[in-house]
């Protein structure tokens, strides 16, 4: 018995001085007592085909602490959003949060700044379909591109769609589909516009734009041959 008991305090100082183990582990402990004492969030099943999209602004929480608790969900990865950071202030936010994603194994896919990206080695970025477009247009951006192994994009119509795989996206968020207060007043574009540009795509598609947590727009997406939904709102009050 003491040998054993020996062998498991090796085994946890090992941990320790291990960076990476030690978060997963953390993080696995999290989620077990997540689990236990069930904290009303909603069914983990779902999150496998959602994207969490980030906005501090509507956490009532803090914002680090939000995120773990999206985390836990495993939703099938998080855009951190918060474009309206100076580039310097998102660099030390996505540090921060590229942390907790890599703990919990959920993909932290930056926003905007692909620069940040490169310099926190991320292979995942989403960029607004105007700058994809600038960054294709020299050798240099090029270069750029190929440094990420995914590159996500925003798409409003088909002609969106076709030029963002022209320009070597491998997947769009396509919205927004249903009423939102993000877009007060904008009408939504609809399944029939989300239908359309599923039928033109050969990469995946996910729909963006009133889509909640619970009740059936998720399910009403991926009829339309969405490969999952967006969510912000939801998953920050989650």
């Amino acid at each position: 018995m003491r040998n054993q008991d020996t062998h498991n305090d090796n085994r946890y100082n090992d941990d320790r001085n291990n960076h990476k183990r030690y978060k997963k582990n953390m993080a696995n402990e999290d989620m077990a007592n997540h689990d236990r004492y069930n904290d009303n969030t909603p069914n983990h099943d779902r999150f496998h085909c959602i994207i969490a999209v980030s906005n501090r602004h509507l956490c009532s929480r803090p914002f680090s602490e939000q995120i773990r608790r999206v985390c836990r969900c495993h939703p099938r990865a998080l855009i951190l959003r918060e474009k309206d950071l100076p580039e310097e202030e998102y660099l030390l936010l996505a540090r921060e949060i590229q942390d907790i994603c890599d703990a919990y194994q959920v993909p932290c896919i930056l926003h905007t700044f692909w620069q940040v990206a490169i310099e926190l080695n991320s292979p995942y970025i989403h960029l607004p379909l105007p700058v994809l477009r600038k960054c294709r247009q020299n050798q240099a951006g090029d270069d750029v591109l190929s440094s990420f192994t995914e590159i996500g994009t925003s798409v409003h119509s088909v002609a969106d769609m076709k030029e963002a795989e022209r320009l070597g996206a491998t997947y769009v968020t396509a919205g927004h589909i249903f009423s939102t207060d993000c877009k007060k007043g904008v009408p939504p574009r609809g399944l029939g516009f989300l239908k359309d540009v599923c039928q033109s795509s050969n990469i995946p598609v996910y729909a963006i734009g009133g889509i909640h947590l619970e009740g059936d727009q998720l399910a009403r997406v991926m009829d339309c041959g969405a490969a999952g939904g967006c969510i912000m709102s939801g998953i920050m009050k989650l």
